[in-house]
């Protein structure tokens, strides 16, 4: 119960003032002129200006409010690992026990676990926001429960109380950690890309060996492994096998009595790309598809051409001198001998045997096939006649023979069951007008196809008349070689009947046969979106087994894929933390990084109070180590030092809530105004006797 006076006023202050002034002024004259009563009157101006005061008793019935200690609990991952959970969980009960033992206290439980994405631990931001929830005059300490790892210790609110923090881990902890600190994000094929890496020791290292082992796996291929120095930068050369997204996976050895083996591992994706594609065409003679082919290779400014027409056959003789020909020499030998290797692709357009190209040349293109290297052939009459290319020693790489049959009828090309499944010609369908019912592809028509025998292993993707093969590729050797039975896919380009998807046809073509990723038929990758991966398995065959996923902690998911469409089966796995995954269904593996294959959580993972040192020195708190033992917990004067050897302190706020309020005049006015007159009276009284006397 406290009581205080309050003014309740029965005139405008202005009025009041006024008659105050009046008081002073009766006073003052009443002192010059030497009055006996002048004290009585002033007076009696008090007890006027009080009547006009009204002034009143105010009675506050209050209750008293207990004080409040939040303690904030990092959840986040690095608080997992070696024995920081179970000590949590002990400083725990050790707060929760010490704080029921102090009178009129509280405890506010706060947890701060992983942030989105990479975000980190937020703990200062979890601490925001529990004091937003509390009234800040019951605020009486705040306690971080924590391995000291924060990543927006920018966003420390203003405190009260003194803040203190309990440190999990312990002294003798130590860390080896794997940094990739210089990678970039594409690389030009056939240039070497330089990553600056480093493996370097946190804590209380052991001394031992100065070389540890490292190896470095593409695409989930087999390891290199290697020996490198501790705590130094290596410069690491590396050669992009393929375009598109090349996957480097780095990874160390997990030591005996390092704290975590999530940071030994790093996972680098360059996107290769082609500086320029090289394409040689070989055009056995003029026609109405050459300028097709032309115009689509040299429509792509990343392509290199090198076009070789045949204009004039070696049989024809009409008697012109060879020096007063307009055209020169072309270089066969060194295109076909010297430098054919840096073709990454070679197409023939209706090439027939005139003793242009020489046995020898066309061996060393059959060569260059085993290799690695792409031939494609898109054929006319001639390959079903005598002086067909696979009369010579192509025969050994082309997926198709000749029957020496052409026919000469128009046909819709049809994509095969085989080609539904297979990226090269996937969806192609799709790309025409809508089909007449029953009728198939919205495609133009063509008129002209090469009766072939398909070659053992090799694929036919598209058909012609009568169920015929009209598009056929085949992997021989280590190289690709792909055979269009026909010289009419102009006509698409053209637009005749509506045309066709040439374009992407011969796009996807040229992409299979140099390797491309995305093109290949039997795949096994990720898309992932935040921490939703989309697991994606394209294959020839009816099914697909199980995908195994290994988790960043070891833990291996089984998944069932289903299909969606012909030859591509999918599922959706929401990831449970960021790092490193491995997915593997036995044939094919495949890695993904989401985010950092070692988030910021692991970047750091010793225990320490340096970040928050000087936030908790400038509220006279301390930091402790959960291992040292058990804590006190004791209340402090505010302004006074709030920690010590084994103990923290708090400091009691005194906060109230008022129940009840009730106010009572002092005195009725008509009280003060009796009394005013009283002794107004009683001073004309004095000062009349003085007159008398």
């Amino acid at each position: 119960m406290t009581g205080t006076i309050v003014l309740d006023p029965l005139l405008p202050l202005v009025a009041i003032y006024i008659v105050g002034a009046l008081v002073v002024i009766s006073v003052t004259l009443a002192i010059w002129r030497r009055l006996q009563g002048w004290w009585l009157r002033g007076f009696a101006g008090l007890a006027l200006l009080a009547a006009l005061l009204n002034p009143a008793v105010q009675q506050e019935d209050r209750e008293a409010l207990s004080d409040i200690v939040v303690l904030v609990v990092d959840e986040s991952a690095s608080q997992r690992i070696s024995d920081r959970a179970a000590q949590t969980e002990a400083a725990i009960d050790n707060v929760r026990a010490e704080v029921a033992r102090l009178d009129n206290t509280d405890l506010r439980v706060v947890t701060v676990g992983d942030a989105e994405g990479d975000g980190g631990t937020q703990l200062m931001t979890g601490l925001s926001d529990a004091l937003a929830e509390e009234p800040q005059g019951r605020i009486a300490g705040v306690i971080l429960l924590t391995d000291g790892r924060l990543h927006d210790l920018e966003r420390t609110p203003a405190l009260p109380a003194p803040l203190h923090a309990l440190l999990t881990g312990r002294p003798d902890d130590w860390d080896r950690r794997l940094v990739v600190s210089k990678a970039p994000a594409f690389a030009i094929l056939g240039e070497p890309v330089t990553l600056t890496l480093r493996i370097e020791d946190q804590g209380a290292a052991p001394i031992g060996d100065a070389f540890v082992p490292l190896t470095i796996s593409i695409d989930g291929d087999t390891p290199m492994a290697f020996d490198v120095p501790i705590g130094q930068d290596i410069d690491l050369p590396v050669d992009l096998p393929h375009g598109g997204m090349n996957v480097l996976q780095f990874n160390t050895p997990a030591v005996d009595g390092e704290l975590t083996p999530r940071n030994n591992a790093a996972v680098v994706q360059i996107n290769g790309v082609r500086d320029r594609l090289r394409v040689l065409l070989v055009s056995g003679e003029p026609h109405a598809g050459e300028r097709t082919w032309r115009n689509l290779l040299k429509a792509d400014a990343s392509v290199d051409l090198v076009h070789f027409t045949i204009l004039r056959p070696p049989e024809k003789q009409d008697g012109v001198p060879v020096d007063e020909l307009s055209l020169i020499a072309f270089p066969t030998r060194e295109l076909f001998m010297e430098k054919i290797e840096d073709f990454d692709l070679i197409i023939f357009d209706r090439y027939r045997r005139r003793g242009i190209l020489p046995s020898l040349y066309l061996e060393n293109i059959a060569n260059y096939v085993m290799k690695g290297g792409a031939v494609l052939v898109s054929s006319g009459p001639e390959y079903g006649s005598a002086e067909s290319i696979f009369r010579s020693p192509l025969e050994s790489v082309l997926p198709g023979s000749p029957t020496a049959r052409v026919f000469e009828q128009g046909y819709i090309p049809q994509v095969s069951d085989l080609g539904e499944r297979h990226p090269v010609t996937e969806g192609l369908e799709a790309m025409s007008p809508s089909p007449a019912e029953g009728e198939g592809p919205g495609w133009g028509r063509w008129f002209r196809l090469v009766d072939t025998t398909t070659a053992e292993g090799a694929e036919v993707l598209m058909t012609g008349l009568d169920d015929r093969p009209l598009l056929t590729l085949n992997r021989v050797g280590e190289g690709r070689v792909a055979l269009l039975s026909s010289d009419q896919s102009w006509l698409w380009d053209r637009g005749y009947e509506g045309g066709g998807p040439q374009a992407e046809l011969l796009r996807r073509l040229a992409h299979w046969m140099m390797k491309e990723p995305e093109l290949e038929e039997e795949a096994l990758w990720v898309e992932p979106t935040g921490q939703t991966m989309r697991i994606i398995r394209r294959t020839l065959d009816e099914t697909t087994p199980d995908v195994t996923v290994t988790n960043p902690d070891g833990e291996d998911v089984t998944l069932t894929l289903e299909e969606v469409s012909p030859g591509r089966f999918e599922t959706l796995y929401g990831a449970p933390d960021v790092g490193l995954y491995r997915l593997t269904d036995g044939t094919l593996d495949s890695v993904i990084a989401l985010g950092p294959a070692a988030p910021k959580e692991f970047e750091q993972t010793i225990a320490s109070g340096e970040l928050l040192a000087p936030n908790v020195e400038g509220t006279r708190g301390g930091i402790v180590r959960v291992s040292d033992g058990e804590i006190d917990l004791r209340s402090v004067r505010e302004g006074r030092p709030a920690a010590g050897r084994g103990w923290l302190g708090i400091t009691p706020r005194g906060a109230y809530r008022t129940a009840a309020i009730s106010v009572t005049p002092v005195l009725p006015a008509w009280a003060f105004l009796l009394i005013a007159s009283l002794l107004t009276i009683a001073a004309w009284l004095r000062e009349g006797r003085g007159r008398r006397s």
